[in-house]
């Protein structure tokens, strides 16, 4: 395969500015362009502008929200009840396990608590979506090589 380096659409190189003018003519006296304007295929939205990519950012920033808010909401409790609860962090649940050596165990399944909502997200919301947008980036990359 070789590579072709000119363009598959006709090339027109815009006019010198300002256009066939002379020192004599003003704007509304410059001899028109007499070049038919060149065909192109219909414009479309950049992907980038694309309505699914503001869904799929809005659901991503979603799912970011909800695991960091819950694992950090928890360690930030805990933090908060230690500064200014000690008589409750020091009381006993069970057997002289005191309340703060409990709630520090209990962080650990909260973090896994915050990774299964990350994951059940991302496979609810945001990894269709990303999927579809894939699907259809291809499909755009296709019709343009084919042109």
């Amino acid at each position: 395969m070789s590579y072709d380096p000119s363009p598959s659409y006709p090339h027109h190189p815009p006019p010198p500015y300002p256009p066939h003018a002379t020192t004599h003519q003003t704007p509304r006296q410059q001899a028109p362009s007499h070049r038919a304007p060149a065909r192109r295929a219909p414009r479309r939205d950049p992907l980038g502008h694309h309505s699914d990519l503001r869904i799929l950012r809005s659901a991503y920033r979603w799912q970011r929200r909800t695991a960091t808010l819950t694992a950090l909401g928890y360690f930030t409790l805990f933090l908060v009840l230690s500064a200014y609860a000690p008589g409750f962090m020091t009381g006993t649940v069970v057997d002289g396990l005191p309340t703060g050596l409990l709630l520090a165990l209990v962080q650990l399944p909260v973090t896994w608590l915050a990774i299964a909502l990350y994951e059940q997200t991302a496979r609810r919301r945001v990894d269709p979506l990303a999927d579809r947008i894939r699907k259809e980036a291809e499909l755009d990359a296709r019709r343009g090589a084919g042109r």
